[in-house]
């Protein structure tokens, strides 16, 4: 009689719906690839973190990690920036309201921003957390 007043309040599962509760779930087929496009908040800009290479000067292997215990800043490139809402839709992605142009090479504290959780190659600064912006020069071509 009980189990009939908890099955009427919806309290009460029939015996083959308790089994299939606690059945391990199926394996479904894995998800697709997929994309993620970040847009930086605020005053921020994402990141690409570039590494130097693996040899010094005298053509020393460092070991991963060894370089970047030594160096108080980073090298990156900016791949997105902070853009304001446009109204009009010719306008595309936005006005950039970071400051800082979108593919610029710049130096910031290796400390500074928050990783990327699924690529540890990426990095979202604050523009104030940006030390410089650097630009590379071809020297075979300079006069």
């Amino acid at each position: 009689m009980a189990s009939a007043a908890l099955a009427a309040a919806g309290l009460h599962q029939p015996q083959e719906e308790a089994k299939s509760a606690m059945r391990k779930p199926e394996k479904t087929a894995a998800p697709s690839r997929i994309s993620r496009h970040i847009k930086p908040l605020g005053m921020r800009v994402l990141v690409r973190i570039l590494r130097g290479e693996d040899r010094t000067e005298s053509g020393l292997f460092l070991p991963p990690g060894a370089k970047e215990r030594l160096q108080e800043a980073l090298y990156g490139e900016v791949l997105e920036v902070a853009r304001a809402e446009s109204d009009e839709p010719e306008d595309g992605l936005g006005t950039n309201i970071s400051g800082i142009p979108c593919g610029s090479r710049i130096l910031f504290p290796k400390s500074a921003g928050t990783a990327v959780p699924w690529d540890e190659g990426l990095r979202l600064l604050e523009v104030k957390d940006v030390l410089a912006t650097v630009e590379e020069v071809d020297l075979e071509h300079a006069h």
